[in-house]
């Protein structure tokens, strides 16, 4: 049994993964869920909450996984998805495989609205500020997260540090714009990688996806009728999709 490593996105939280880890049916298969720090209690004191902090936390969990199990499947989700694949650039000793869902690490990708505004010094701050958990939860139910999950993730939004964390990944990142470092180690990803996509992302379009998929030889799942969370959505299709690639290992 390959172990399993889940990372979740912005602005979300390990409850996410549910719908998807239901639908898997992974048995006895160690499985590790983790939060990404800050975002689902206070930030750990010393922790930069950067991009490169993210991606170091999460080869430390790799890590853990490797020593007790041997190489992992690592899968990820939104910003998830590009520390997942960094992960993958970094250490591929320590991967079987890799799949990602609806975001890439892309030369060419600038980011989406609310990236931007988060990477703006003042404007960002109001923008947290302004934010009511209400309204969060309205709009990712409004574009497809299951209600309860929305819920549960827009009471997190309360967590001060899970807003400065955000923040100061996003800004780490300059908004989403990876040409300039991690986007140079495209050429070390590993093969066994997969994109799964939700089809209607507006936030990272489809077509992200079939440019980094032609550019690079990496397979492409579309799954149609979904949006950007794609795996709470249409876990079930999702889980094909997941399935699919791993039993073609």
């Amino acid at each position: 049994m390959t172990a399993k490593l889940f990372i979740h996105g912005v602005p979300d939280s390990p409850a996410i993964w549910r719908p998807l880890l239901a639908a898997l049916d992974l048995g006895d298969t160690p499985v590790a869920v983790p939060a990404l720090p800050g975002f689902t209690g206070p930030l750990p004191a010393g922790f930069s909450a950067t991009k490169e902090a993210y991606a170091d936390w999460a080869v430390e969990q790799a890590e853990a996984l490797f020593a007790v199990h041997g190489a992992i499947d690592i899968v990820g989700h939104d910003w998830g998805a590009l520390i997942a694949q960094r992960v993958a650039m970094l250490r591929p000793d320590l991967l079987r495989s890799w799949a990602i869902s609806n975001a890439v690490i892309d030369p060419d990708y600038r980011g989406h609205r609310l990236a931007r505004i988060w990477n703006t010094p003042i404007l960002g701050e109001i923008f947290m500020a302004l934010s009511k958990p209400a309204k969060l939860a309205e709009g990712l139910a409004a574009q497809g997260m299951p209600a309860d999950i929305a819920a549960e993730e827009a009471a997190q939004w309360a967590n001060r540090d899970k807003r400065r964390a955000i923040l100061k990944l996003y800004r780490s990142a300059k908004g989403l714009s990876f040409a300039h470092d991690w986007a140079l180690d495209i050429p070390r990803l590993p093969a066994n990688g997969t994109l799964i996509w939700g089809a209607g992302d507006p936030y990272v379009a489809l077509s992200v996806a079939q440019r980094f998929a032609a550019n690079t030889g990496m397979p492409l799942a579309v799954i149609g009728g979904a949006g950007h969370w794609a795996i709470a959505e249409r876990p079930t299709d999702v889980a094909a999709a997941l399935h699919d690639f791993w039993n073609g290992l």
